[in-house]
């Protein structure tokens, strides 16, 4: 297949925008693992361990001819499936909750078509389950449970050893690097990645690739007022929040704590935004009650008015979707919430940034549980204030060059274990 120059973009950035939906709506797909390469120079992002779902093997069970207790419950299974269940009628917030899907199913699904039509682009993306690498222990749980570690009663004295690589300075030429090991306290501490390239941080015998120029505060929420910066000109112009929100399926999984969402009244939001502005994006679940209270409660006491929606829409490498469209509480797609702080947007004003005009879908392939795509070169032209802008992520679990992340799991996706030496 000839290259096109979408194509080779796509390649260098991880980034694809999409035409042919016949609004004036964007739709872009982005590859994460292209996003995340760029943050490194010696290192790069495993594409089976990002998209370790895409690659787990299929079930295989071995029946036995004649054994009842492997061949009974297959029966079970089919006359299950052939039994009529009549319609659930839906309650006040669920009729709520499907008129928004009906109202944005045209978009997605415009989007989703013009994906399929890009011939080039799906056999571009089927490539991305070719790759023979897998690192085996991704997801084994022999990563360090941080939250676990920060709750625990030794949690102030745990220290992470960082080797920074610094070049030999021999007069006004640079010589060969050398190691630098510098040791922190890993909680309740403010921990900032200052060199021109990634650093490598160890601690219990694990090894962690941490982007140049990133900074981190791991902490639990009784922390995160340590992050307001001392002066409201230092605060930040993408605010990225990212919330556990209380979800069941989330709770069966065991995948992490969740947080009762009336907590989030108590983020610093306002105080941490730059007084230029600051454009600010909330992930959300599809739950009605919830994006209720976000829209009535949260986002007007963060000072959001007005608030935008993204759709992240989630796709298979071969481009159909994760799951039916319509299926009611297994949605293939999550929403952003974006709006901003500081900033009138009824002002006709000259700006170096572009205001947010209406929805747009995102497409992916999905992660791990709940791992959202990096999102700034996405958004960089609807950041305001100054260039380049400061960038913060609430409740993140992985680093980027740049970025404060704070959260109580801000190294989980730092392990060595999702990387492999370029």
């Amino acid at each position: 297949m000839e290259i096109c120059d979408e194509l080779r973009s796509f390649e260098a950035t991880g980034v694809y925008r999409l035409d042919g939906t016949g609004t004036s709506t964007g739709v872009t797909f982005v590859d994460p693992v292209r996003l995340l390469n760029g943050y490194y120079q010696r290192f790069r992002v495993v594409p089976s361990a990002y998209y370790s779902r895409s690659f787990e093997p299929p079930r295989q069970v071995q029946v036995e001819v004649g054994d009842p207790e492997t061949v009974q419950p297959e029966k079970r299974r089919k006359r299950k499936r052939n039994q009529k269940t009549k319609p659930k009628e839906l309650n006040a917030m669920e009729r709520i909750a499907e008129a928004r899907h009906q109202e944005a199913r045209p978009l997605l699904l415009s989007a989703h078509e013009s994906l399929i039509n890009d011939k080039y682009l799906l056999e571009h993306l089927s490539k991305m389950n070719e790759g023979k690498e897998h690192t085996l222990d991704v997801g084994s749980g022999s990563e360090n449970n941080f939250i676990e570690l920060g709750t625990s009663w030794r949690a102030p004295f745990y220290e992470i050893t960082i080797c920074f690589r610094k070049p030999h300075v021999v007069g006004d030429e640079e010589g060969p690097f050398h190691a630098q090991r510098t040791s922190f306290p890993l909680f309740n501490s403010t921990i900032s990645v200052e060199a021109i390239e990634e650093a490598e941080g160890e601690f219990q015998n694990r090894h962690y690739i941490l982007p140049r120029e990133s900074c981190f505060l791991m902490t639990d929420f009784k922390r995160v007022r340590d992050l307001i910066p001392g002066s409201s000109d230092e605060g930040y112009n993408l605010i990225v929040v990212d919330p556990p929100w209380e979800n069941g399926c989330v709770r069966q999984k065991e995948a992490y704590p969740t947080l009762p969402k009336r907590y989030l009244l108590y983020l610093p939001v306002q105080e941490l935004a730059h007084t230029a502005g600051a454009l600010l994006v909330l992930w959300i679940t599809n739950r009605e009650k919830l994006r209720m209270f976000v829209e009535k409660e949260l986002l007007p006491s963060w000072g959001v008015k007005d608030p935008t929606v993204f759709y992240w829409l989630k796709v298979k490498p071969d481009g159909s979707l994760i799951g039916d469209l319509d299926l009611f509480h297994h949605r293939p797609y999550e929403c952003l919430l974006l709006g901003y702080i500081n900033v009138n947007t009824d002002a006709k004003r000259e700006s170096n940034f572009k205001l947010l005009e209406g929805s747009q879908v995102i497409m992916s392939v999905p992660g791990a549980h709940s791992r959202k795509p990096p999102l700034e070169k996405l958004l960089s032209e609807y950041i305001p204030g100054p260039k380049p802008p400061r960038c913060i992520e609430l409740f993140a679990r992985e680093l980027c060059p740049g970025w404060t992340s704070w959260g109580n799991e801000p190294l989980h996706f730092q392990d060595s274990v999702y990387f492999s030496q370029k």
